[in-house]
């Protein structure tokens, strides 16, 4: 990984790139394991090795991800990484056009829904987790009276939360502290509604 920071998508291709369902996918499990090869990848996916391949090839074209150094001896294997530490995507990079608009809100539909399928899987397989896990697991919901400025000021706090717990984690890890350690996924939405 080169970079350390999210990279800012603010261009229609590079959207349509990673709004694919299976490229989201693979980006994401990517970005889990920080390098692995299409086999690998294909494996988690349960799809065909070369239609990994191609579309591993796609997120490349558009900076996503990159070759890794290769983690074994087998010089026909390719390693792929994520290129930065993430993405970012604004709205207001996309609002002012009708079709770049629409892209967006399809990419952002795939994603939640992606979520979604994820959070669905976890609470299916909740039991199998441990009461601790099963505890430590948040699910809840605040309803905030808050200003534009003040809910952006909220976000603000939850990315820098989450990237400090991130740092940790990594560090912890690096330093060969594994044990009870997994994957977390933590999805933060918050949004205007009237009731």
């Amino acid at each position: 990984m080169t970079g350390t920071e999210n990279h800012p998508i603010t261009d229609l291709g590079t959207l349509k790139a990673l709004a694919h369902p299976l490229r989201m996918r693979l980006y994401r499990g990517l970005c889990v394991a920080r390098t692995a090869t299409a086999s690998q990848l294909a494996e988690q996916v349960d799809e065909a090795v070369s239609l990994v391949s191609y579309h591993l090839r796609k997120l490349a074209e558009h900076g996503l991800i990159e070759a890794a150094d290769p983690q074994s001896g087998d010089a026909r294997e390719r390693w792929w990484q994520p290129a930065t530490q993430g993405v970012s995507i604004r709205d207001e990079d996309f609002r002012y056009a009708p079709e770049r608009a629409a892209a967006h809100l399809a990419a952002t539909r795939l994603f939640h829904q992606q979520r979604s399928d994820m959070y669905r899987r976890y609470l299916d397989e909740r039991l199998t987790w441990g009461p601790e896990w099963a505890s430590a697991a948040p699910d809840n919901e605040s309803l905030l009276r808050l200003t534009a400025a003040e809910l952006a000021e909220l976000s603000e706090e939850l990315l820098a939360l989450a990237k400090k717990y991130d740092e940790k984690g990594r560090a912890a890890e690096a330093a060969g502290e594994t044990e009870g350690r997994e994957n977390v996924a933590l999805h933060a939405l918050a949004f205007p509604f009237r009731a």
